[in-house]
């Protein structure tokens, strides 16, 4: 089977094409064939080297398929099934793909392939961004990073619906237009808009309840001085690059903040835990309260483009790669 591989850490160029055979099923586990599988940012991280791992590597942590092959003593599912994963260990850029099926979920009528790759990392970043990291109140005003990409149209449909008022930040004028579409009552577009006068000007000066962070070093320090007192600064990405070191000190002075870095295998890391975050989540698309918006697809051949596009910030929404 076709898939994409890296040898070495360093830019989009490094990845190439292989054949490559997943073997049989381990006791456990099923063969997943691709039909779609998602993009995220955490690829370019562990493409880079800032999230290190062995050499060579694999990418991709979310994808949807059917099950083509079951390894012994596996219960709950069968072949045909169609289903999605979201997994700790990257690999998912391929055709087929041996997968424990601990992780997998089954994908519900009314939620095409492409969806489901598209939301199981994302989808299930922004339901424990809202629900769990900071448990999300009527009435709350918050700030969100990148509010055109992935993660950012989601979270902000989600919060709008749970009745949130979201101050998204974007990139352009097209993008702003994108999130107001999706959620935000206001956008913010840094170079023509500063952004702690532009959200304490909206705020009437009080500040954020949170602030939901993507981007990482470039943000960080002026995502702190979004917040009301007691206010969360949630940085959940490395955009621009890790943010920096700070003082506890840094918190008490502007108010007694709260200071997270949260992962979503954290929240989904027992069973019964995957299966709640997933029917939430599928219920939430259904229901029409998010809607997923693929703006990109790409052979999976075309891994390298897609990243290029990426890290350019030339995509909105979700990307997928079609194997």
């Amino acid at each position: 089977m076709k898939c994409i591989r890296f040898h070495e850490h360093g830019g989009p160029e490094v990845l190439c094409v292989e054949d490559r055979d997943p073997g049989t099923p381990a006791p456990g586990e099923a063969q997943i064939r691709h039909s779609a599988i998602g993009l995220n940012y955490i690829d370019v991280y562990d493409r880079t080297g800032l999230y290190p791992g062995e050499l060579p590597s694999g990418l991709g942590r979310e994808a949807a398929g059917v099950i083509v092959a079951l390894g012994r003593n596996t219960r709950g599912f069968r072949l045909g099934d169609r289903v999605a994963y979201v997994h700790s260990m990257p690999g998912a850029y391929c055709e087929l793909r041996n997968v424990p099926v601990e992780r997998l979920v089954r994908v519900p009528k009314g939620i095409s392939d492409e969806q489901a790759a598209a939301i199981m990392l994302k989808g299930l970043t922004a339901r424990s961004l809202l629900r769990r990291t900071y448990r999300l109140q009527r009435g709350d005003v918050i700030l969100v990073h990148a509010a055109a990409g992935g993660v950012g149209l989601m979270l902000t449909q989600w919060a709008k619906a749970l009745g949130a008022t979201v101050i998204g930040v974007v990139g352009s004028e097209a993008k702003a237009e994108l999130a107001r579409r999706h959620g935000c009552r206001h956008v913010l577009i840094p170079g023509r808009d500063e952004l702690v006068a532009g959200v304490r000007k909206l705020t009437r000066g009080e500040g954020v309840a949170v602030v939901y962070d993507s981007v990482g070093k470039d943000t960080f320090m002026a995502s702190l001085d979004c917040l009301r007192p007691l206010g969360m600064m949630v940085s959940f990405g490395n955009a621009s690059g890790p943010p920096p070191a700070i003082s506890p000190l840094e918190l008490s002075k502007r108010g007694s903040l709260y200071l997270t870095r949260p992962t979503l295998f954290s929240y989904i890391s027992r069973r019964a835990e995957l299966d709640t975050a997933a029917r939430e989540l599928f219920s939430a698309v259904r229901k029409g309260m998010v809607r997923v918006r693929i703006g990109q697809r790409y052979p999976l051949a075309e891994a390298a483009a897609a990243h290029r596009d990426l890290e350019a910030r030339r995509t909105t929404g979700s990307t997928v790669l079609i194997p």
